[in-house]
C-alpha cells in the first residue's frame, strides 16, 4: 500500500473544504514528530476517539508500545479486531439496545455492521490482511487497578524502595516521594500542599527514611510510623510541636480505615505496577496496555493516575536518550488532571513529562473535549495539534491560544484569522493537523479504524475479553533446587555418619531425613574484549552423593542459586536421620574435590548471551532475552529513522528539481499548444478568405488573391512549426517524467532494503571461561532433604 512507509502513521486523507470531500492525498504522520507530544481536541461526535485509536493502531504496527489511560472505556475497542470481518465476530459486541431502537434484530445489526466495516476499510484502501498484521505486531491488554474485571495491578508495590539508580537522581527521588504522598492523601480526601501541609511533610519524611534504609513503605508500615515515626524533630521544631500525637492519630485512623476497606484489597493484588512490563511482553514484543479507570471514583482516579505518571517519570529517567519514538503515553480525557490554575497531584508529573520526555523518545498524546479546562501554557510544549469540531466560541478561543503558544515556542508564525475560519467549517471526522515540523496546517479526514468502535466497554465485557489471559496467568513457582531433582536413595539410618577430616560440613534442611551432597562455591570470570564483556559470575553447585558414589563426584552436579548459601548452618537439626556417606569419599578424594569442581565448571558452565550482528549489539550478562530484544528493536528504529532521514536528504533535492523542471516543461507545452491553436485558427481564416476571394471576386486571379494565398501558405508553415514545438515540448516532459520515475524507483529500492533490515535477527552466543579464570572459593559437605 502507498501508505505503508517507514516510520509513518497513516491517519487519513487531505480534505477539500470547498468540495466537502476527501482528496487522494494521503496524510502520513512522521512518528518522530510525536516525541514533541500531541494534543487532540474535539467535542463529542467529532470523531476524536476514532482518530486516536487509528493513531494507536499505527503505533503498534510500527512496533511502538503504548500505555493508554482510559477514563471512559473506549480504548478497549482496540481488542475488537476481526480479520475475517464476519457478522459472528461482531455479534457478541453489538448493542442490543441500538438494535431495538433501529427496529431490527441483533443478528441483523451484526450483519449490517460487518458489511459497514468491510466497505469502510475498502474505501480507505485497507484490506483484512492489515488487521492481521495489526494483531501480529504486538500484544493488547486491559488492566483494571482496584478491580479484577481486567488484569489487576498491585499498585501498593509503588511504595517499595526504588533501585539504586533512582537514588542517585536527587530530583527524581524527591518527585517520586512527592507523587506517592500526594496520591495517597488525595485518596483519603486530603488536598495537600507539599511545602505547607504537615501531613505531606510527615509522610514524606517517613517514606524518605524508609527508602534510604532500603526498606519498603507499605501502607501498614506507614500507619505504624505515623504514630511512632522514629525521629524527634522535623526541621527546626520538635515532632510534638510540629504535629502532635493526637492529630497524627487522626491521620493514622483515616489511612487505617482505607486499609481495612474490603474494596481496597484489590489494590494490592495482581501484577506489579512496572512500566517496563506494561510496555513489552516478557518476550520483548511491544504492548498496548490499556489502563481502564472508568470504574473508579474521582479520588481513586487521582491517586492511581498520579502514581502511574510518577512511575513513568522514574522509568523515563533511567532510559538512554534517543531522537526516535520509543513509547507513547496516551490519556483519553485529560480534563481535571492538567487544569490551568489548580495544582492536583497529577499536574507536576504531567508537566515533567511534557518538558523532559522528548529527550528520551517518550511521546505524550493528551485528548480532551473540554479545552477550556486545560493549562495551555503547559501544552505549549506540544508540537502537534489535532483539532476537530468544537462546541463553543470559548472553546475555539482557548484552542487558538494554545496554538499561538505552541507556534511561538517553535519560532513559527501563526495566522489566527485563517485558523478561526478553518475551525468554523469542520465536520464530523474532519480535523485540522497543525504540526510545528511542517510548513503549514492541513485539513484531513480520518481513515476508517481497523478496530470495531462499539463504544465504552462495560466491566463485564472487559472481564470477557481478559478471561483467557487471566486463566493463563499461573503464579510463579519457586524453582526447585538442583539437588531435589535427584531421586532419593535408600532409607537412611538414624545415626549420623562420620565425615572424614578436611571437609566442611553444613546443613541446608531444618528437619527430616537427610542425605549427603557436595556443595561448591565458585567465581567465574568471563572476558571478551571485542564484545565488551568483563563479568564475574558467582556460582553455587550442588552434587548429590549416593552410597556407592565413586570417581568424579561432580558428575551429577547442577548449578543452584546463590541464595542457597544464606540458608546454610553449621548446626545439625535435632532428631534427624541420615543416609549413608559414600566410602569412596576419603581424605585423598577430598583433596581433589576443588580441582574436580574446577574441571566441571570449565566443561559445563557457559555465559549465555544474545547478539544482533547487523547492529553490532551483544546483550549484557544480566539482560534477559526479552530485554535485549527491546533494546535491539529501539536501536533498529533509531537506525531506521536515521537512514530515512539520510534518504530524504539524498533524494528530496533531486526530486524537487525534477518536479520543478516537469512543471516548467508542462507550462511550455501548454503555451506551445495555445500558440499552435492560435496560429492554426489564423491560417484557417487566411486560407478561407483566399478561397472565397478567388471564388467570388471580380477576377479569378488577381494581385490581392495571390498575396493572400502567399500569406496563407506562410501561416500553414508556422502551424507546422508550432506543432513540432508542441511535440518537442511534450517529448521533453515525457523524458523528465521518465527520469523522475527512475529516481523514484531507485529511492523505493533503497526504502525496500531498509524495510528488509527493519527486523534484525538475534542469535544465541555462549562464552566459555578459561581455566585460569575459574576460582573455587568453597567446597563443603551439605546435608539436604532426602
Amino acid at each position: 500500500m502507498d501508505y505503508e512507509k517507514l516510520g509513518a502513521f497513516y491517519l487519513g486523507k487531505r480534505y477539500d473544504t470547498v468540495a466537502a470531500r476527501p482528496t487522494d492525498d494521503l496524510i502520513l504522520y512522521d512518528s518522530r514528530d510525536l516525541t514533541t507530544h500531541a494534543v487532540v481536541v474535539g467535542m463529542t461526535g467529532s470523531g476524536k476517539t476514532g482518530l486516536c485509536l487509528a493513531l494507536l493502531e499505527e503505533a503498534l504496527i510500527d512496533g511502538v508500545p503504548v500505555i493508554a489511560i482510559d477514563p471512559k472505556g473506549d480504548i478497549g475497542n482496540l481488542m475488537l479486531t476481526f480479520p475475517e470481518l464476519r457478522p459472528a465476530d461482531f455479534r457478541p459486541w453489538i448493542d442490543e439496545g441500538q438494535a431495538q431502537r433501529e427496529g431490527t434484530t441483533p443478528d441483523a445489526l451484526a450483519e449490517k455492521t460487518a458489511a459497514q466495516w468491510r466497505a469502510g476499510l475498502a474505501q480507505w484502501d485497507q484490506n483484512p490482511e492489515r488487521i492481521t498484521r495489526l494483531r501480529d505486531s504486538g500484544d493488547v491488554a486491559i488492566y483494571t487497578p482496584g478491580s479484577e474485571s481486567g488484569l489487576p495491578l498491585a499498585v501498593l508495590r509503588s511504595y517499595a524502595a526504588p533501585g539504586a539508580a533512582l537514588a542517585d537522581d536527587v530530583d527524581a527521588w524527591r518527585d517520586r516521594i512527592e507523587a506517592a504522598v500526594s496520591g495517597l492523601l488525595a485518596l483519603v480526601g486530603i488536598t495537600a500542599d507539599p511545602l505547607r501541609s504537615r501531613e505531606h511533610v510527615l509522610l514524606s519524611q517517613i517514606i524518605d527514611r524508609a527508602w534510604r534504609a532500603g526498606r519498603d513503605a507499605d501502607l501498614t508500615t506507614l500507619i505504624q510510623s505515623i504514630q511512632k515515626p522514629g525521629f524527634e524533630r522535623i526541621g527546626a521544631f520538635d515532632l510534638e510541636s510540629f504535629y502532635p500525637a493526637k492529630d497524627r492519630m487522626e491521620l493514622a485512623l483515616s489511612l487505617n480505615t482505607l486499609l481495612a476497606s474490603p474494596s481496597f484489597a484489590a489494590w494490592a493484588a495482581g501484577e506489579p505496577l512496572d512500566i517496563a512490563r506494561l510496555l513489552h511482553t516478557p518476550q520483548g514484543k511491544p504492548r498496548i496496555s490499556i489502563i481502564s479507570i472508568a470504574h473508579l471514583g474521582e479520588q481513586e482516579r487521582m491517586f492511581f493516575v498520579t502514581l502511574l505518571l510518577q512511575e513513568i517519570v522514574s522509568w523515563m529517567r533511567l532510559q538512554a536518550g534517543t531522537s526516535s519514538l520509543r513509547a507513547i503515553l496516551y490519556m483519553d480525557e485529560v480534563f481535571g488532571y492538567l487544569p490551568p490554575t489548580a495544582n492536583p497531584p497529577s499536574k507536576k508529573p504531567l508537566l515533567t513529562l511534557l518538558k523532559q520526555a522528548r529527550a528520551f523518545g517518550l511521546g505524550c498524546v493528551l485528548a480532551t473535549q473540554n479545552p477550556v479546562d486545560l493549562d495551555y501554557k503547559a501544552l505549549s510544549n506540544a508540537g502537534t495539534w489535532f483539532l476537530g469540531r468544537l462546541q463553543t466560541e470559548r472553546d475555539k478561543a482557548r484552542v487558538i491560544e494554545g496554538l499561538e503558544g505552541a507556534s511561538a515556542a517553535a519560532g513559527q508564525s501563526f495566522d489566527r484569522a485563517q485558523m478561526e475560519a478553518t475551525l468554523a467549517g469542520l465536520s464530523n471526522r474532519v480535523f485540522v493537523l497543525n504540526n510545528v515540523h511542517e510548513d503549514h496546517p492541513v485539513v484531513f479526514q480520518t481513515r476508517w479504524a481497523m478496530s470495531y468502535l462499539r463504544g465504552p466497554m462495560t466491566r463485564s465485557q472487559i472481564q470477557t475479553l481478559m478471561a483467557a489471559r487471566k486463566s493463563q496467568a499461573v503464579p510463579a513457582q519457586a524453582t526447585p533446587r538442583a539437588a531435589s531433582s535427584v531421586p532419593a536413595a535408600t532409607p537412611a539410618p538414624s545415626t549420623r555418619p562420620v565425615v572424614p577430616p578436611g571437609l566442611e560440613e553444613i546443613y541446608l534442611a531444618d528437619a527430616g531425613p537427610l542425605r549427603p551432597a557436595l556443595l561448591g562455591s565458585v567465581k567465574v570470570h568471563f572476558v571478551q574484549a571485542k564484545a565488551g564483556i568483563d563479568d564475574w559470575n558467582d556460582l553455587v553447585v550442588v552434587a548429590p552423593l549416593a552410597p556407592g558414589s565413586a570417581g568424579d563426584f561432580w558428575e551429577s552436579a547442577q548449578a543452584d542459586e546463590m541464595e542457597l548459601l544464606n540458608r546454610a548452618t553449621s548446626r545439625p537439626p535435632e532428631d534427624s536421620s541420615y543416609e549413608p556417606f559414600p566410602r569412596a569419599l576419603d581424605a585423598k578424594a577430598i583433596a581433589k574435590l576443588a580441582a574436580g569442581l574446577e574441571s566441571w565448571v570449565y566443561r559445563s558452565h557457559v555465559l549465555k548471551l544474545w547478539q544482533c550482528s547487523s547492529l553490532k549489539l551483544i546483550s549484557k550478562p544480566s539482560e534477559s532475552e526479552g530485554e535485549f530484544r527491546i533494546r535491539v528493536m529501539e536501536a533498529s528504529r533509531s537506525a531506521r529513522d536515521a537512514s530515512v532521514e539520510t534518504l530524504r536528504s539524498k533524494y528530496a533535492p533531486k526530486i524537487t528539481r525534477l518536479s520543478e523542471r516537469i512543471r516548467t516543461a508542462e507550462q511550455r507545452v501548454a503555451r506551445e499548444q495555445t500558440q499552435a491553436q492560435q496560429t492554426q485558427v489564423q491560417s484557417a481564416i487566411s486560407i478561407g478568405a483566399t478561397v472565397l476571394g478567388a471564388l467570388f471576386g471580380r477576377k479569378l486571379v488577381g494581385a490581392g488573391n495571390i498575396g493572400r494565398a502567399t500569406t496563407a501558405a506562410r501561416g500553414m508553415s508556422r502551424t507546422m512549426q508550432e506543432k513540432e514545438d508542441v511535440a518537442r515540448a511534450t517529448e521533453s516532459v515525457e523524458t523528465l517524467q521518465a527520469q523522475l520515475a527512475e529516481l523514484n524507483a531507485e529511492c523505493q529500492a533503497e526504502v525496500a532494503a531498509l524495510s528488509a533490515a527493519a527486523t534484525p535477527s538475534i542469535e544465541a552466543l555462549e562464552l566459555t571461561p578459561k581455566k585460569s579464570d575459574i576460582t573455587v572459593t568453597r567446597v563443603a559437605l551439605a546435608w539436604i532433604e532426602a
